[in-house]
């Protein structure tokens, strides 16, 4: 069994961007509004967890906002 390096399972927004075909800043609107997981602080960085990532992508791209009881 290989353990996964958990730096290489955080991808940068070049990474995230190239991933979903967009732009680097459409990708901090996605996370902005809520419409894609939310990245991981480390500092002043933002990284994605891969693994949460292509979940995201295979169940659709689905809304990852938290609506308002009520």
């Amino acid at each position: 069994m290989v353990a996964m390096n958990p730096v290489s399972a955080l991808l940068t927004v070049e990474e995230v961007s190239m991933m979903l075909n967009c732009s680097i800043r459409h990708v901090y609107r996605l996370a902005d509004g809520g419409r894609m997981p939310r990245p991981v602080k480390l500092g002043n960085l933002n990284r994605w967890s891969k693994k949460d990532l292509q979940s995201w992508i295979d169940d659709g791209c689905p809304t990852c906002r938290r609506r308002r009881p009520g």
